[in-house]
């Protein structure tokens, strides 16, 4: 059996022992310190948000977003239903109602149009939506400026999920800025990692104070423990901070080379009954997954190719099934045009890794080729 290839596997630049091995110098073995300050420097500067809070993940950082929204027990949070449960897991926590939006064709991120659709009839039914959460998929800008605008006509706070896109932008503006809140996670598939983390960003430094203070349990200025609030443990280490601030070295050059992934793929298999996600005008992706559409003319479908793959030791996976779909969300209400339905039935993502090889890519490509002979 050859070496298992993997979706997405972490991908060292060489530098993160450095910022180890000085918080093992300086003894800086805590959930803050300044391997967390810098992190937080270096994501703000990196995103053009101008305040950041390093977090124990993305889903921590959504908690706080919706918690800053002032999102509590029955209130309504719109989020798209295409995406990871932990965009939607948060909604929950806070007792709110999730309402979850289908995507549109182009981009797969949520329709605006069905957003202001659902915006508006539940307005009309005397519950306004308290926030909204915008999923990046996969690292491909959606129609956050659409989404945006929206979310100011009807002053609704907009809370940016990406997740999956540190490194992507739209007009030149990196996504996480769009919003009133950013969310960025670094768990260990995504474009870089920390081993497990998230971050919170933006503009309003209040709101990030806030933040910190909720992540450190909530702790009042006292010279004893003292508590006026619940707050949570959602603090990045240190540790796991001084990795981040060796990836982000290597950020920029690892989007490139997810970017050439995708590139290999599509010349290989376009026009063969694979196809591929486009970038809309004024974005560029992080191509985070190389995600493909299998065509129902092929002789197998998505899942007979992933079998097949699974068994030469190659890891794939279909896209995210849609919340809606899931049998914890079922009963949420729901705004639906089957796009996410068909990409979910029909798309795949594959290897994607900035680790990936010439010769791990062709050996993927050949097994492909074999089932489309």
């Amino acid at each position: 059996m050859n070496k298992r290839i993997y979706l997405s596997a972490p991908h060292m630049g060489g530098k993160e022992l450095e910022f180890i091995h000085q918080a093992f110098d300086e003894n800086w073995i805590a959930p803050l310190g300044p391997n967390v300050n810098g992190f937080e420097q270096d994501l703000a500067s990196y995103s053009g948000a101008l305040h950041a809070a390093a977090l124990s993940s993305g889903t921590a950082a959504i908690h706080l977003a919706l918690i800053l929204a002032g999102v509590t027990t029955d209130d309504i949070v719109m989020a798209s239903s295409f995406t990871f449960s932990a965009t939607i897991n948060p909604i929950a926590y806070q007792k709110a109602k999730p309402v979850l939006i289908d995507s549109e064709e182009q981009t797969w991120n949520m329709d605006p149009v069905l957003l202001e659709e659902a915006i508006k009839k539940y307005i009309e039914k005397g519950k306004k939506p308290k926030a909204v959460i915008f999923v990046h998929l996969y690292g491909m800008p959606g129609m956050i400026d659409e989404v945006a605008d929206i979310c100011k006509k009807y002053e609704i706070t907009l809370i940016e999920d990406a997740a999956e896109a540190l490194g992507a932008s739209l007009h030149g503006k990196k996504l996480g800025t769009y919003g009133d809140y950013g969310i960025f996670s670094f768990n260990g598939n995504k474009i870089i990692t920390t081993s497990g983390g998230g971050a919170l960003v933006a503009n309003d430094e209040n709101k990030i104070a806030k933040a910190r203070f909720l992540a450190t349990q909530a702790r009042d200025v006292a010279p004893h423990y003292q508590h006026s609030e619940i707050g949570f443990n959602y603090r990045m280490s240190n540790i796991a901070a001084g990795i981040g601030r060796g990836q982000m070295l290597v950020l920029d050059e690892w989007v490139e080379k997810r970017r050439a992934n995708f590139e290999f793929y599509k010349n290989a298999f376009e026009n063969k009954g694979f196809t591929f996600l486009e970038e809309r005008e004024g974005a560029f992706s992080n191509r985070w997954l190389t995600t493909a559409v299998l065509s129902s003319d092929l002789s197998f479908n998505r899942e007979e190719l992933r079998k097949r793959l699974e068994e030469q030791n190659i890891e794939t996976r279909p896209l995210w099934k849609p919340m809606h779909l899931q049998p914890v969300f079922k009963e949420c209400g729901s705004y639906l045009n089957g796009v996410s339905e068909r990409l979910f039935e029909h798309g795949i993502c594959l290897p994607s890794g900035s680790s990936l090889s010439d010769e791990e890519k062709d050996f993927i490509k050949n097994e492909i080729i074999k089932m489309l002979n």
